[in-house]
């Protein structure tokens, strides 16, 4: 069972760079350019609150089982 939470400790660290790609690449920039003042204001959210706060709760909860935190310790 350890095993199986370091392999999703990769996943979960695979989801964030994924969100980071299309949080920044589909949703920020294309709102960020398109010159409309409300799709300038969701993509102001998109890239400097969304986007940080998604990517790096996905990074930690990764790097963290991925270290082994999440084992399970037998006495």
């Amino acid at each position: 069972m350890n095993q199986i939470k370091r392999i999703l400790g990769l996943v979960w660290i695979a989801f964030a760079a994924a969100a980071a790609y299309f949080c920044i690449f589909t949703f920020g920039l294309p709102k960020f350019m398109s010159g409309k003042q409300e799709d300038l204001v969701f993509g102001i959210i998109i890239l400097f609150i969304l986007t940080p706060l998604i990517v790096l709760g996905l990074g930690t909860f990764g790097y963290y089982s991925l270290m082994g935190d999440y084992d399970e310790k037998n006495n």
